[in-house]
């Protein structure tokens, strides 16, 4: 299917008219109708019903834009990464999320140059949800993610199991600083800690949340191998008496018969996970 299609349907279903699809594209709107017409042909189904205010999804439009979503996104990162770079045959397309990517995959991605040099090596940062239908549309081969769908062609692997500690300043434990560690996390933590659920200063990414108190004193919940530093230097204490929550990390591929080079990257990556190193997640400040 022309590619150039499903770009027009979106573009319809973003701006609500066809005048207004083809204005964007530059192209007459009798073009567009022709596109809309050979697109609905395909499918075999009508997409929109069109009045005086534009046009509107009927129920079979309202299911095809995933499906279009898929196709237009695929085919950019197609685009992205076709042609291999010279000398190489193959590629390994791996993800995380933003909490994940310093210092699990800066690591990951270090072993698998090392030890898989015959391979380009894509990376990619996400939120959890996107980098799990990535993997799904096989766009990623694998990802480290905190919180995993458990759907029929993913495989779903606790990679290491870490624990949420309340942790203050020393010598300046306030503000209560909320981090926004997921929708298990605030379930436990506002079922235990009902007073601190409203907290005036709030964070939905750990190690924003953990710069910020470092520089203006405060108290938070963080992953331990995170904080150790800082424990161990007496800059944070553990908050005495505090409830504690689990915090484990997942990798996530598909079960399609992971590839013997895919696998090897995964002892890779069991191996990092094993180590005890600085998880502090300070940047080089020189770079």
């Amino acid at each position: 299917m022309d590619i150039d299609l499903a770009r027009t349907f979106l573009e319809i279903v973003r701006l609500g008219s066809l005048m207004a699809a083809a204005e964007k594209l530059h192209v007459t709107q009798t073009a567009i109708t022709a596109r809309v017409q050979k697109l609905e042909s395909h499918l075999n189904c009508t997409l929109f019903i069109r009045n005086r205010t534009g046009a509107k999804l009927t129920s079979d439009g309202e299911a095809f834009v995933v499906f279009a979503n898929q196709l237009v996104q695929t085919w950019d990162a197609a685009r992205r990464e076709l042609p291999l770079p010279d000398g190489y045959r193959h590629v390994l397309r791996v993800g995380a999320e933003m909490s994940l990517c310093n210092p699990l995959m800066l690591s990951w991605v270090s072993e698998i140059r090392k030890a898989i040099p015959d391979y380009a090596l894509h990376s990619e940062v996400k939120e959890g949800d996107a980098l799990m239908k990535d993997i799904e549309r096989g766009v990623l081969d694998a990802a480290l993610v905190y919180q995993p769908a458990y759907w029929p062609s993913l495989q779903v692997e606790e990679l290491l199991e870490e624990k949420l500690i309340l942790v203050r300043v020393v010598g300046k434990p306030e503000p209560y600083v909320y981090i926004d560690w997921g929708p298990e996390f605030r379930r436990q933590h506002d079922a235990a800690m009902p007073e601190k659920s409203k907290a005036a200063v709030a964070f939905n990414l750990g190690p924003f949340a953990l710069q910020y108190i470092l520089d203006n004193g405060g108290a938070g919940y963080f992953r331990t191998r995170v904080v150790q530093t800082w424990l161990d230097r007496g800059i944070v204490e553990r908050v005495p008496l505090a409830p504690e929550f689990s915090y484990p990390t997942y990798l996530v591929y598909s079960r399609d018969n992971p590839s013997s080079t895919l696998r090897r990257a995964f002892e890779l990556l069991r191996e990092i996970a094993k180590e005890n190193g600085d998880w502090s997640q300070r940047w080089d400040p020189l770079i």
